[in-house]
Formats: structure tokens, C-alpha cells, sequence
């Protein structure tokens, strides 16, 4: 393949496409993928990872460099690893399959319905930022904790601009509740604070999640090295921020391994988070299963574990309050699924039924 052709040189964009090191190995690329894509090599097809998609295109990196290719009918997501015809001087590149996905990070699709919408593909890290300028949302960190825990990744929570939080030590200790089995890191991107400890525990493919004005662009920047990502003014009075990232994008850190920056998310619709729940919430699922009763409610039954653990200041009622909540939307979602899914597979059927009444109409007009 040659990054020449006709065809990429006309619709890449070089000067905010960044050059690919050496390895596609930088990128992830490992034994088991090269394993998984042997089939599509003999076909001629080149291995890379997707770095952004955009309107029926996406860039990607490759072994000889960026290629844009039409995604052909697929659903690529950035952090995808792909196969790519590289196209001749007669031929467009394009995307022709894409790899199974180690880990996904999925929400309900923002136009509520019973699709997901996938954020990134194949992290290993998944960085939730929270700004510690106005108070913290715990309800909100759970609710992104649960994506990135559902999603396969190991979530890490990052509290941004430390250097204005009115007490530091109280925001860590509300954010370790809601956020057990995960680590918690505070950050100053104006002091250099909590940098060095966040560095160490970033590894592989790490994602940036929060809401805008979360800080995400700013900490990213602080990660890459230089002022790669737009920044953006917030609010004072709700720390809420413009939108400047507008799409999910890829790029190589200087340490090793890649950062993934998605714009701020402001409706987190959860989509099967099932098992997300369940790590964000662990503290609840174990007290459960000493309630006297299985199907307990956690409400006036006797003998609940979860209710006396509560009276004894063990666990915070909102912690029980935020879990019923996002049990009930999760059930919601997955209620939602089931249907859409009876309901084309009913479709389904009936276009079969439709396909055979006209074949014996046809065979009946032919005799």
C-alpha cells in the first residue's frame, strides 16, 4: 500500500491527521490481532486502528501510514481495529470489516431509544473526569463509573482543577465512596498536582469521560505533552463548559499507548450496564446477601442488612437511593431492548410470510 495514492493524498487532511509511529504496535497492535486478521491479509486487506470517523469516512492509521477510507456500510467507532482495502489509482480506499471488540464503552443513544451508541472501542483505561470547582455530583460519577466498569476497561477517577476546590480531602473521600474498587487521583493541570501518580496508572488505549467543562481537554493536553486538544471557558456559577471537542478522536501519548478525547457527555443514558451496577454499587450487592429475605427491598422488610447498615451510619442512604434509581433506568433500557427486538424479529417473520403468499400467487397465476 502506498499513503500516496491518488485517492488518500486527496481526502486526508495532514496537518491535523498526525503521523503514525514506526509499529502499529504503538497503537495496540498485538499477537492475538495479527492471529485474528491472517484470514484477511490473504485476502489483501492491511490491518489498522480507527482514529475518527466522520460522515461515511474514517481515518485510520496503518503500518505505511494514515489512510481515509469510506466505511462502506460498517459502524466504525474510534479505537476500532479494522481491515482496509488500500484502494489503487482506480479504487477509493475502504473500510471492509471491522475486528471483534476486546471492550466497548456503550451508552443508550441520545435520542433515548433502544440502541446503544458506542463511545470508543477497545480501552483499556477509562479516565473519568470530575471538576473539583463546584460540588461534586456523586450521582453523575456512579452513572459514568457504571459505563466504564461495564464496558470491560478499568476506570480510573481523575479530579480536575484540585487548586480550586474549597477542601480537596473531603471531595477524594465523597469520590472513594462512590467509587469503590476504583482508584481516585486528584489533579491540577495549573500546579502539576497528582500528574505523575495519574501517569502511572494509565496503560494500553485510555479514554477521557466526563461532562463539559469537566476539564477533560485540558488534562488531556497535560498527558499528550503540549496543547493538542481545544480548550474551553465554564460557567463559574455551574462549572458547565462548551462542547470543544466535537468527536472522538485518537492520539499517540508520549509515554506509550494511545488517549482517546470524547466530547462532554451530557445525558448518560445507561444501556445494559447490568454488571456495572453491580461493581459500582458493591458494597450494596454484599449486604444483600445477608438480608433475611432474597427478594428484599431494602425498605421496611425485617432482617435487611442493607436498612442496618444504613441506621448504623455505614452507608450513606444515598448510595441506596442513586442504586434504585439506576437499577430502574437499567431495567427501563433493557425492557426497551427486548421489545425492539421481538418487534423486528415479528417483522422479520411476517416479511417471510409476505415472500411466500406472493410466490404462490405468482406460482398460481403461472398455471
Amino acid at each position: 500500500m502506498s499513503s500516496t495514492s491518488p485517492h488518500a493524498s486527496a481526502s486526508s487532511s495532514p496537518s491535523s491527521f498526525p503521523a503514525p509511529p514506526l509499529s502499529l504496535s504503538s497503537y495496540g497492535w498485538d499477537d492475538a490481532l495479527d492471529g485474528a486478521f491472517a484470514g484477511h491479509r490473504a485476502a489483501g486487506l492491511v490491518p489498522g486502528r480507527i482514529v475518527r470517523v466522520d460522515r461515511g469516512l474514517c481515518d485510520a492509521v496503518t503500518g505505511d501510514g494514515p489512510l481515509r477510507a469510506a466505511t462502506a456500510g460498517h459502524a466504525p467507532c474510534t479505537g476500532d481495529w479494522a481491515a482496509l482495502d488500500p484502494g489503487t489509482d482506480r479504487r477509493a480506499p475502504r473500510l471492509a470489516a471491522l475486528l471483534p471488540r476486546r471492550t466497548a464503552i456503550v451508552r443508550s443513544s441520545a435520542a433515548r431509544d433502544s440502541y446503544g451508541q458506542v463511545l470508543a472501542a477497545n480501552v483499556d483505561t477509562v479516565v473519568v473526569a470530575v471538576s473539583l470547582a463546584v460540588p461534586l455530583d456523586a450521582g453523575r460519577l456512579e452513572r459514568l463509573l457504571a459505563l466504564a466498569w461495564e464496558s470491560g476497561a478499568r476506570p480510573v477517577v481523575v479530579l480536575t482543577q484540585s487548586d480550586r476546590a474549597a477542601d480537596p480531602a473531603e471531595a477524594i473521600a465523597e469520590a472513594a465512596v462512590a467509587a469503590p474498587g476504583a482508584d481516585v487521583v486528584a489533579t491540577s493541570a495549573v500546579t502539576g498536582e497528582g500528574m505523575a501518580e495519574l501517569t502511572a496508572l494509565l496503560t494500553g488505549t485510555v479514554v477521557l469521560l466526563g461532562a463539559s467543562g469537566a476539564g477533560k481537554s485540558t488534562l488531556g493536553n497535560a498527558l499528550l505533552g503540549g496543547d493538542v486538544l481545544d480548550t474551553g471557558e465554564v460557567r463559574h456559577r455551574d462549572g458547565k463548559g462548551r462542547h470543544t471537542t466535537v468527536r472522538r478522536e485518537l492520539l499517540p501519548l508520549p509515554g506509550g499507548g494511545v488517549l482517546i478525547d470524547t466530547p462532554g457527555l451530557r445525558g448518560v443514558g445507561l444501556h445494559d450496564a447490568a454488571e456495572g451496577l453491580e461493581q459500582v454499587f458493591a458494597e450494596i450487592e454484599e449486604l444483600a446477601a445477608d438480608c433475611r429475605f432474597t427478594d428484599c427491598a431494602h425498605a421496611s422488610e425485617p432482617g435487611c442488612a442493607v436498612r442496618a447498615a444504613i441506621e448504623a451510619g455505614e452507608l450513606p442512604e444515598r448510595r441506596l437511593a442513586s442504586y434504585r434509581k439506576l437499577l430502574r433506568e437499567n431495567a427501563w433500557a433493557a425492557a426497551r431492548t427486548d421489545a425492539r427486538l421481538r418487534a423486528e424479529r415479528t417483522e422479520y417473520l411476517k416479511s417471510i410470510h409476505r415472500h411466500q403468499r406472493e410466490t404462490y400467487r405468482f406460482r398460481d397465476r403461472q398455471r
